[in-house]
C-alpha cells in the first residue's frame, strides 16, 4: 500500500495557560479515540466484506447446466487450470472461475463497451456514455452475434454466461466484491445477469484501443494551422528501412497472382507507384498526400481541436493503450536455439492497470476429441472464454499491434437534417439513446450516422456543434450553411469474426491451421507470430484493412461532400504480407513496418513504430547467434529487461562535448562519461540524461507546435520564487512557470526519436532555435539548445530530487502506481488507500525493449507497462514461463491481488506449467465443479 504522508502546516502556536493545555489535551484523545474508532471500523468492514468475496477455491460446488465434473486447479499463485471432457462444460466453468476473482472487472468493462457506466456510477459519467453509446459498440457486437459468428462460437458464449450466471445466482454485491459494498452507500446498484453479446463487446474495447492513427490524423490536421508542408513531414519522417528492418523481409507482392509471395515471384511490384490488387486501389505515399487539409481550412480546425476534449475523457479502461505505445514479440528457430526448437517471447505494452488486463488460465479436456476440443493455456480477458495469447500442445503464438491504418476522420457539410454527399443532400440514419443515471434522472440523446455506418463524433460535444456552425471555410469547401460535423469510418463499426478466430487459434495445430484461423480475425489487426514443436516459425498480418484511392493516404482528416475519398475496398487475405521458415533463422515484429513500401502496393499506414525496439532485439539475437552462438530462454528472458537507450547512445556523445559555465550542472554532466546507457533504477546517469532528453523535446518543439496538440502534464519551464514571487536568477530552487500552461508537449516516443536523430546532422536547422526565458540564453544552434536543456535538467532534478546528484536515481523519478480503474481513482480517498498498490521503481523507459513508458509531456512517472511477459519453450512446454503484472485476483486483500507484481518488477517469470504431471505437482487448491 502507498504510505501515509503528513505535513506541518504552518499554523502559529497557541497562548500559553493550563486551559489551553487542557483543552489541547482534550482534542488530541478527541481525535485519538476518532482515529481508533475509524480504524478499528475499517478494520471491521474491510475483514467482514472483503474476505465475504473471497472465492470458494477447494472443495465442490454444484453447478445447474453441467454435463460432468470440472476440476479447477489452482497453483499457488491463483492460476486456474480448467479440466473438463466436453467443449460446453469447458467454457461454462471458465466463465464461473473468471466471474469468482474478476467479476466487478467484467461488469465495469461490459457497462463500458455498452455506453452504461452512469447506471453504476451517477451523472460523472454521461458524457462517456454519450460518446460510446455514439460509436455503438454494444449494438455492433449483436449484430456480431446474430449474423457472422458461427454456430459453434455462440454455443461457447452461451456456455460461458452460462457459468457466469451460476456464480451470480443468489448473491447480492456484497458477496462479489469490495466495490459494490462501497457502491451500496451511494446508490442500489445490482448487477444484471450476463449475456454471450457482453463477451463480444469487449473485442470492441480493445480493437478501440488498437484503432491506428486516428490520433496523427488530428495532430497533422492541426499543425497545418501553424505549420507548413516540409515542417509537418520533418515531425513525421519517412520510415528508416534504410536501418530498421521492417518485419517480413522475405517475399514480396506478385502483381501476375495478385497475392504476396515468400518465394520467386513472376511479376513483382516495384517503385512507388501504379495500381494494386483485384480492388482497384492506387498506392499512395507520404505522410502528407492528402489534400483535405486545402479544402476544409479552419473548419477541420477547430472541429478536430474540440474533439480531442471528447477523446481524452473516454474512460483509461477503452484506451488502454495510447500515443506512443506499443509491444514486443519474437520467435526464435531451434537451429539458433540450444533447445533445438523454436522458442518465443511476447510482452505487449499496455497502460498500468489494476487488476491487469490479462487473465491466466490453462483450459483442458481430459481427453481431445470431437467432443471436447481443447488443450490450451495462456492469457485471456476477464468477460471473455478461450485464450487469446499461448500456447496449445503444438503450437505458440504471440501478438503485437499491426497499426494498419483502419480508421478514417471525414469533415461532414451538414445541411439541415442531412449531410452532402456528391452535390446531393443525403439524409442521416438517427436513433434515439436513453442512458439511465444512478441517483439521477435518464438522458436521451439522438445518434446521428451516415448512410454507410458512419457516426457523427461532433453531436457528442455542445461546443463542437456550435463550432461547426460558425467555422470560417476558404473558397474550397462547400458554403457554410448549417455548419460541418466529424464522422468516423472505422473497420470495427462492422460486424466481424474475431471471436470465431480466438477459437479457432486455440485448436489450430499447424502452420496452415493457424493461418486460416488468423484470417477470421478482421479486427483489430494484429502482428500475429507462430512457432511448433514441429520446428516451424512464421508471422502473419491478419485483419479487414481498407483500399483507399490516390485522393488520399489515410494521414490526415478528409471532405466527406466527395466519394473519391471514401473507401474503395480491402485487401484480400491472399496480398497481405506473411513469412513462414525465413532463412534468417528468426522473426521480431515490434510494431515496426510491416513490409518495405518497394516490396508491397498497397499503404497500410503512413505511421509505423519507427523500429528503435525491433532493431535492437534484432541486434541482441544476431550478436546471440554470430559465429554458432545459441539462444537459450534464459536469453530471451533478458532480451526482454534489455534497458538500453538508442537515444541516449545517440545524444551523449554530443552532449559530453557542450562547454558549461555552472560548476552543478558540469557535475551532472559528469555521470553521463563511461555511462553505457543502460536505464537502471538506481542510475543516477538515466536519471539526468531523461530529464535533458525531456528539456531538448520541450526546448526543440514545445513552443514552435500550435497550441491545440496538446498533451496535459507537468510542466517543463520553472521559475525561482521567494515570498514575493518569482525571481529572475539562476536560482537552483525552482517551481513551475505558467508560460507551460499555454504550450505543446511532445510525448517523447519513438517517432521523436526519429525526428531528432534526422536533425542532428542540421545543427543550424530552425528547429534548435529557441527564445530567451527568463536568465536563459536564446539558442541559435543545436549545441546552444543542448546546453540550455542540460542546465534546465540540473535544475529540475534538483528540485524533484536534491541538489547533491549522489542521491538521484532513475527509479526516483521512474515509479509505478497500481490503480483500480474506478473507485481506485474516483471513489473517496479510504477507498483509494485499500483498492491501490505502489509505488515501484522501476528500470527502463520509452523506446527500450523494457518500455516502461514514461511520457515526456507529462512528467517521469511510469504510465505503460509490459502488461505480461512469456517465454515459450516449444521443446519442452513445461518449461515455459509466464508472469503478468498484478495478479489472478481483483479481490483487494486477496493473496493474489498483486502477488505477481514485485516478481515482475524484477523481471523474474513463474513456472507455466502444462501437462497434466506438472499442472498437478504445482496445484496447491482444487475446486470439483459437479452437475
Amino acid at each position: 500500500m502507498p504510505p501515509n504522508t503528513t505535513a506541518t502546516t504552518g499554523d502559529k502556536p497557541g497562548k500559553s495557560g493550563r486551559k489551553k493545555g487542557r483543552k489541547a489535551r482534550l482534542i488530541v484523545l478527541v481525535l485519538v479515540l476518532a482515529i481508533i474508532g475509524g480504524v478499528a471500523y475499517g478494520a471491521y468492514w474491510s475483514i467482514s466484506t472483503v474476505r465475504a468475496s473471497f472465492p470458494q477455491t477447494k472443495g465442490s460446488i454444484t453447478l445447474d447446466g453441467l454435463s460432468g465434473p470440472v476440476d479447477v486447479k489452482r497453483d499457488g499463485n491463483g492460476i486456474p487450470q480448467i479440466y473438463a471432457s466436453s467443449d460446453e462444460d469447458l467454457f461454462m466453468a471458465q466463465g464461473f472461475v473468471q466471474a469468482q476473482d474478476r467479476f466487478y472487472e467484467m461488469d465495469v468493462r461490459r457497462h463500458m463497451t455498452s455506453g452504461r457506466l452512469s447506471e453504476m456510477f451517477g451523472k460523472g459519467q454521461v458524457k462517456n456514455d454519450e460518446f460510446l453509446r455514439t460509436l455503438g459498440w454494444d449494438r455492433i457486437a449483436k449484430e456480431e452475434y446474430d449474423t457472422k459468428l458461427s454456430a459453434s462460437t455462440k454455443k461457447y458464449l452461451q456456455a460461458y454466461a452460462k457459468g457466469v450466471n451460476a456464480y451470480l445466482q443468489g448473491k447480492d454485491g456484497k458477496d462479489i466484491s469490495l466495490e459494490y459494498a462501497a457502491l451500496s452507500f451511494t446508490n442500489d446498484y445490482k448487477p444484471a445477469q450476463w449475456t454471450p453479446v457482453d463477451s463480444v463487446s469487449w473485442l470492441k474495447a480493445m480493437a478501440w484501443d488498437l484503432r491506428g492513427n486516428m490520433q496523427d490524423e488530428i495532430d497533422r490536421a492541426l499543425m497545418t494551422s501553424r505549420l507548413g508542408p516540409q515542417q509537418i513531414q520533418d515531425l513525421y519522417p519517412e520510415y528508416p528501412y534504410s536501418h530498421n528492418k521492417p518485419i517480413v523481409q522475405e517475399g514480396q507482392y506478385d502483381d501476375v497472382t495478385k497475392a504476396f509471395r515468400q518465394g520467386g515471384v513472376t511479376g513483382a511490384s516495384q517503385g512507388t507507384t501504379g495500381t494494386a490488387g483485384a480492388t482497384g486501389a492506387t498506392r499512395t505515399t507520404g505522410a502528407t498526400g492528402s489534400s483535405a487539409s486545402s479544402t476544409t481550412g479552419s473548419a477541420l480546425t477547430s472541429q478536430l481541436a474540440g474533439l480531442y476534449n471528447v477523446l481524452d475523457d473516454v474512460p483509461t479502461a477503452v484506451g488502454v493503450n495510447g500515443q506512443g505505445i506499443g509491444s514486443n514479440s519474437w520467435v526464435v528457430s531451434g537451429k539458433y536455439t540450444i533447445t533445438k526448437k523454436p522458442l518465443l517471447a511476447n510482452d505487449p505494452h499496455l497502460s498500468a492497470s489494476l487488476p491487469s488486463v490479462w487473465y491466466q488460465m490453462g483450459l483442458h479436456c481430459r481427453s481431445v476429441s470431437s467432443k471436447c476440443q481443447y488443450d490450451v493455456t495462456g492469457y485471456t480477458f476477464a468477460g471473455m472464454p478461450g485464450v487469446v495469447i499461448g500456447h496449445n500442445a503444438d503450437i505458440a503464438w504471440g501478438m503485437t499491434n499491426s497499426g494498419v491504418d483502419v480508421t478514417d476522420l471525414y469533415l461532414e457539410k451538414l445541411s439541415g437534417s442531412g449531410y452532402l454527399y456528391d452535390g446531393k443532400v443525403r439524409p442521416f440514419k438517427s436513433r434515439e439513446e436513453t442512458i439511465k443515471v444512478a441517483g439521477g434522472e435518464s438522458k436521451t440523446i439522438v445518434v446521428r450516422q451516415t448512410a454507410d455506418g458512419m457516426p457523427l463524433l461532433s453531436d457528442r460535444d455542445d461546443e463542437l456543434v456550435q463550432v461547426g456552425k460558425k467555422a470560417a471555410v476558404n473558397t474550397a469547401a462547400p458554403d457554410r450553411g448549417d455548419g460541418y460535423g466529424i464522422a468516423l469510418r472505422w473497420t470495427a463499426l462492422d460486424p466481424g469474426t474475431s471471436m470465431d478466430a480466438v477459437f479457432a487459434i486455440d485448436r489450430a495445430s499447424d502452420w496452415s491451421g493457424f493461418r486460416a484461423a488468423a484470417a477470421l480475425f478482421d479486427v483489430p489487426s494484429q502482428n500475429l507470430i507462430y512457432a511448433d514443436t514441429d520446428n516451424h516459425i512464421g508471422y502473419t498480418l491478419p485483419g479487414k484493412i481498407p483500399t483507399r484511392s490516390s485522393a488520399t493516404d489515410g494521414s490526415i482528416p478528409v471532405p466527406g461532400w466527395n466519394s473519391k475519398y471514401r473507401w474503395t475496398g480491402f485487401i484480400k487475405q491472399d496480398e497481405l504480407p506473411y513469412e513462414y521458415d525465413p532463412a534468417r533463422g528468426y522473426i521480431v515484429t515490434a510494431n515496426q513496418a510491416v513490409v518495405d513500401k518497394a516490396k508491397y502496393p498497397y499503404t497500410l499506414t503512413t505511421d509505423w513504430g519507427y523500429g528503435t525496439r525491433s532493431q535492437r532485439i534484432t541486434d541482441l539475437i544476431e550478436s546471440k547467434i554470430k559465429d554458432g552462438g545459441k539462444i537459450s530462454p534464459e536469453d530471451m528472458r533478458q532480451m526482454q529487461l534489455d534497458n538500453s537507450s538508442e537515444i541516449a547512445k545517440l545524444l551523449v556523445p554530443k552532449l559530453l562535448k557542450i562547454n558549461l559555465k555552472d560548476k552543478d550542472v558540469r557535475d551532472a554532466q559528469k555521470l553521463l562519461e563511461g555511462w553505457d546507457y543502460t536505464q537502471e533504477a538506481d542510475s543516477a546517469a538515466a536519471a539526468y540524461f531523461n530529464a535533458v532528453w525531456r528539456n531538448v523535446l520541450k526546448l526543440a518543439f514545445g513552443n514552435k507546435l500550435p497550441k491545440e496538440v496538446r498533451v496535459k502534464g507537468q510542466c517543463l519551464w520553472v521559475e525561482k520564487t521567494d515570498s514575493t514571487g518569482p525571481v529572475d536568477d539562476d536560482s537552483k530552487v525552482r517551481e513551475c512557470g505558467r508560460r507551460d500552461a499555454d504550450q505543446a508537449q511532445p510525448d517523447g516516443g519513438d517517432r521523436w526519436f526519429e525526428v531528432v536523430r534526422k536533425l542532428m546532422d542540421k545543427p543550424d536547422s530552425d528547429w534548435w532555435k529557441t527564445p530567451k526565458f527568463l536568465t536563459r540564453p536564446e539558442a541559435n544552434n543545436r549545441d546552444q539548445l543542448f546546453a540550455r536543456a542540460m542546465i534546465d535538467a540540473r535544475w529540475e532534478l534538483t528540485a524533484k530530487l536534491g541538489k547533491d546528484i549522489d542521491t538521484w536515481s532513475w527509479g526516483r523519478l521512474h515509479r509505478l502506481f497500481l490503480k483500480n480503474q474506478t473507485l481506485g481513482t474516483e471513489g473517496p480517498k479510504f477507498l483509494q488507500y485499500i483498492l491501490n498498490r505502489g509505488p515501484w521503481k522501476l528500470s527502463g523507459g520509452e523506446a527500450t525493449v523494457n518500455a516502461t513508458g514514461w511520457n515526456a509531456a507529462g512528467g517521469y512517472s511510469v504510465v505503460w507497462v509490459p502488461s505480461m511477459r512469456m517465454v515459450v519453450n516449444l521443446a519442452d512446454l513445461d518449461k515455459s514461463r509466464w508472469i503478468n503484472l498484478s495478479g489472478a485476483s481483483g479481490h483487494a486483500y486477496s493473496a493474489h491481488y498483486t502477488d505477481q507484481t514485485d516478481k515482475w518488477a524484477k523481471g523474474e517469470l513463474l513456472p507455466w506449467s502444462f501437462s497434466d504431471k506438472a499442472v498437478d505437482k504445482s496445484t496447491s487448491d482444487t475446486l470439483v465443479l459437479k452437475p
